[in-house]
């Protein structure tokens, strides 16, 4: 495991280690309308306070080393022992405006805190938490509108014996950041209420679970649809439900066409039965009408469809053996199918192709490639990214910045989740029920789930272009309701996602919701 070098400077801490950070003052001594050595590269290693910046704190934890990004050297901070310190830079002289602060990061991770900020520059602070990377750089970005002509960059560690972060490439320039899409999965809701499915606030008073939501800043619900699946939910009549309330919270929407009647995913991708034996020409027309019919049927009611997913995880294609990417041709021309369908009933409508491949930027660029050379239309990316099953924060980041600039389109992660807990509130065995499955450095905790749900949505923040749209956390309302199993055709069937879920054994909205407030 990566930790920063040990030099003998860093043996000779201070004992100021552990102390609270002193007051910043009015102006530090380098004020200057553009950031100065953002790099770090004016300074050899086991250089003190980096030439233009000024500390506070445990000032020995923090210092110049070789290994940085781009160039010969980086910001680290790390101690022996428990540590505050501050790395920051004042600007002045700025003109007002927005202005974002992006920077590539690594951390061990397991501090109090370790993030970047900006503050004095007229507003709020605003701040930025360092994912927990250890194998590779991450990019995050912090954006502010200055209003007063100056800022303050921060580089802050509240952290304990041994944990360490590295910093470099920071820059800050004019213009703005945020995400369009704070979004949940609710496909679970309908059924959950009918089987008894109680929704809470925080502080325990029963509510809408929508309008909960709603209230921590989700603005796009998304819900899967099943052609005639044997519970009888998430089919279209469903779908038309709970649409009117998505909507009539004031929230976008997304469809997801399963094209089958029940799961489709990476590994299964049956064709629904009434389709069995159709031609690939009738299969074509099959997918024309089914989502035409969903969706016009949607706007008929006034709740127009803002994004479609033509498809869900169809890494190996979907309507299995004549959709399967062993055949691109006929792929495509299913796809496309679906894609005309959608534009039928609203132009403006967003088509989205959906892959379970996060972290997978070789299978990613494998299966885009393949879609563009055989002339598959689409308008927007959605992956899947669970950090338990896809690889590393930085390969996500590497294969959603990638897949922007080679398709020159709009990414999005369609479908992340954390547990807040391991143990499982049913009989049936969660999906992820052991700590060695965990993302390393994010606890099954409460504090955990909100932090991966955090930092995941920092790094879709970070595509460059602005082309990272947003997030959606699957299933948050599938909580443990007797007869709301995983399996349509088995009302007995039980839920191994529960622990998973944004509202609590006790049915009470968790902190995780705040991500929803992400800028």
């Amino acid at each position: 495991m990566f930790h920063p070098r040990r030099t003998l400077r860093a043996l000779l801490l201070p004992l100021a280690a552990g102390l609270a950070l002193t007051a910043l003052p009015a102006q530090a001594a380098h004020a200057a309308s553009t950031l100065v050595n953002g790099g770090f590269e004016a300074d050899g290693a086991g250089a003190a306070t980096p030439a233009g910046w000024s500390e506070s704190g445990a000032t020995g934890a923090s210092y110049v080393e070789a290994g940085g990004r781009s160039g010969s050297h980086r910001l680290s901070h790390w101690a022996s022992s428990a540590y505050e310190v501050e790395t920051r830079q004042h600007l002045s002289g700025l003109a007002n405006g927005p202005y974002t602060l992006t920077a590539w990061v690594r951390s061990g991770g397991g501090q109090n805190a370790a993030y970047l900020a900006l503050r004095n520059c007229g507003g709020a602070e605003r701040r930025t938490d360092l994912p927990v990377s250890a194998d590779g750089w991450i990019r995050i970005v912090v954006p502010v509108k200055v209003t007063n002509n100056q800022c303050t960059i921060s580089v802050t560690s509240d952290a304990n014996a041994g944990n360490w972060i590295n910093v470099d490439d920071l820059s800050f320039a004019p213009g703005t950041s945020g995400l369009s899409v704070k979004g949940a999965d609710i496909s679970s809701l309908a059924k959950s209420e009918a089987r008894g499915g109680v929704y809470r606030t925080a502080s325990g008073r029963t509510g809408d679970a929508l309008a909960i939501l709603k209230s921590a800043g989700m603005n796009y619900a998304r819900l899967k649809v099943w052609v005639n699946p044997a519970d009888g939910y998430n089919d279209k009549t469903h779908v038309l439900a709970t649409a009117k309330r998505i909507k009539a919270q004031g929230m976008k929407l997304l469809v997801d066409f399963h094209y089958s009647d029940t799961w489709a995913d990476p590994g299964a991708q049956a064709k629904p039965a009434a389709w069995t034996g159709h031609s690939y020409d009738q299969l074509k027309t099959d997918v024309h009408q089914h989502t035409y019919d969903v969706l016009n049927a949607l706007k008929a009611q006034g709740t127009t469809a803002d994004m479609v997913q033509v498809g869900n995880e169809i890494n190996g294609g979907m309507l299995w053996d004549e959709g399967s990417t062993s055949d691109w041709t006929r792929l495509a021309g299913l796809l496309n199918s679906g894609y005309d369908a959608v534009k039928a009933v609203s132009p403006s409508t967003a088509v989205a192709l959906h892959l379970a491949k996060g972290g997978d930027l070789a299978g990613t660029r494998w299966w885009f490639d393949n879609a563009v050379s055989h002339g598959v239309r689409f308008d927007a990316i959605g992956l899947s990214y669970y950090g338990y099953w896809h690889g590393t924060l930085h390969d996500f980041q590497t294969t959603l910045d990638d897949a922007a600039a080679r398709y020159g389109k709009p990414v999005f992660v369609a479908e992340t989740a954390y547990p807040f807990r391991l143990d499982s509130k049913d009989a049936h065995e969660n999906i992820i029920d052991t700590a060695d499955e965990l993302v390393a450095g994010y606890p099954a905790s409460t504090a955990g789930q909100t932090r991966w749900m955090n930092d995941v949505a920092s790094i879709v923040e970070a595509v460059p272009d602005g082309r990272g749209l947003g997030v959606f956390y699957w299933e948050a309302t599938w909580t443990a309701v007797p007869g709301n199993g995983w399996d349509p055709a088995d009302p007995s069937s039980g839920n191994g996602w529960e622990n998973q879920a944004l509202f609590g054994y006790d049915d009470r909205a968790l902190p995780a919701m705040s991500w929803f407030g992400h800028r």
